[in-house]
């Protein structure tokens, strides 16, 4: 059974999130304030963990930046509508995606599912070792290394570089990226994106993703 650990200070949203979770099928562990999420996710790893970003004691963003410097677990960040400058804070501290209140539980689900399916993706058997200039990447092995060092992505991140290194020189469209990389087959928010690029960037160098101005990003396949 996949286990969820939700993150909700809300009760009757905690109460009727966690319902709606084990009535699909998961195993739900939760939590009503941040320290005691991180404590949950330290004694009790689950598979996927839920985070509302305005939680007391430690707030989401603080939460999910903690749990990303000790694992790799997919991070789903709640936030309320409006909260732009959360949502984007949230990407950047390490999360897979975000979902906005209020939110259908069956929405909610769809991106559960699909944030799991991208963190166990390993990716086409052929070619399975390829470089782009000082950038290596096993496919096989989901491993990637520039100039020779180790690269620590998240699921996301490195769903996101196997995606771009399908197609080098490639311009892939935002929308094109959210319906490969999220699994997003309607339109979504193409901020989660380029949120996404700008940490990969920041981790396999700058010049290796290319902004196409009004059309996407490509990967450089040249040095």
């Amino acid at each position: 059974m996949t286990q969820v650990l939700l993150v909700e200070d809300d009760d009757v949203i905690r109460e009727a999130t966690q319902l709606a979770l084990e009535r699909a099928g998961f195993g739900v562990s939760t939590a009503a304030d941040g320290l005691a999420g991180l404590d949950r996710f330290r004694t009790d790893p689950p598979d996927v963990a839920l985070l509302d970003v305005m939680l007391p004691g430690l707030n989401g963003v603080s939460l999910c930046r903690r749990i990303r410097e000790e694992s790799r677990t997919p991070i789903l960040m709640v936030s309320a509508r409006d909260d732009a400058v959360d949502v984007v804070l949230g990407l950047e501290a390490g999360a897979d995606d975000y979902v906005t209140k209020p939110f259908d539980t069956a929405v909610l689900i769809a991106r559960i599912q699909a944030v799991l399916r991208r963190s166990g993706w390993s990716g086409p058997e052929e070619d399975a070792f390829v470089r782009f200039g000082d950038l290596e990447l096993d496919r096989a092995g989901l491993d990637v290394r520039r100039a020779g060092q180790p690269v620590d992505l998240t699921p996301t991140e490195l769903r996101l570089l196997l995606r771009f290194a399908e197609s080098p020189g490639t311009v892939l469209s935002r929308d094109t990226l959210l319906a490969s990389v999220w699994d997003y087959a309607w339109g979504g928010d193409t901020r989660v994106v380029d949120v996404h690029v700008q940490r990969l960037r920041a981790k396999i160098g700058q010049d290796r993703l290319q902004t196409v101005r009004g059309f996407g990003y490509k990967l450089r396949a040249e040095p």
